[in-house]
């Protein structure tokens, strides 16, 4: 038990504050419509792929570990951005948002399917739930991540590229957060005990 308690400690200090996360996730996106808004989505591009690299090398630096979801958005951002200022078509930056969402809700439907949670893999440590609430809380990331996909899809091929870039940094994310914080009464419902609760009862 001592050695369990131990090991999830150490699991609870290998995080980022909430204001640290914070920053390394709204920092390059606000970089990256401030470069744009004074010298347009090339530059912008470039700018969000160097200063996303190195919010990944912060985190590595303060927790020694890269969280996998991150991971797979950088790559989508080095891969889609170089291609964007290489061939100068701020189509593939644009694309790239929706590929990302698309990956993340196929990977979260597709492990449902076949009885493999990977949300509760990302977030076991920091939530206890039954797994009825990981299955639901699941379905509903996946489908949120598919609607963001067909959003974005129809927001980049509707409006200009500055509109978008608005929507990308002012749009997205704060829908997402607002997602995420309305998915609290699920995680409360199916919420388990803690290990010092059930310890307790």
């Amino acid at each position: 038990m001592t050695q369990m308690n131990a090991r999830a400690g150490q699991a609870a200090r290998a995080e980022l504050s909430p204001g640290l996360k914070m920053l390394t996730e709204m920092g390059p996106l606000l970089l990256f419509f401030g470069v744009n808004a004074k010298w347009g989505i090339f530059a912008a591009t470039g700018a969000y792929m160097i200063s996303a690299v190195l919010a990944m090398g912060y985190t590595w630096w303060k927790i020694r570990r890269l969280p996998l979801m991150p991971i797979i958005a950088l790559v989508f951002v080095l891969l889609f951005g170089g291609l964007t200022i290489w061939l100068h078509n701020e189509t593939f930056i644009k694309v790239k948002v929706t590929l990302v969402n698309a990956l993340f809700g196929a990977i979260l439907l597709g492990g449902l399917a076949f009885n493999r949670l990977f949300l509760r893999m990302l977030m076991g440590t920091a939530f206890l739930m039954t797994e009825e609430g990981w299955r639901k809380l699941t379905l509903r990331w996946g489908l949120f991540f598919f609607a963001l996909a067909a959003l974005n899809e129809v927001v980049w091929r509707n409006v200009s590229t500055d509109a978008w870039v608005n929507f990308k940094v002012f749009g997205l994310l704060p829908l997402t957060f607002l997602f995420a914080f309305a998915q609290a009464p699920l995680m409360m419902k199916h919420q388990l005990p803690g290990e010092e609760e059930a310890e307790e009862g």
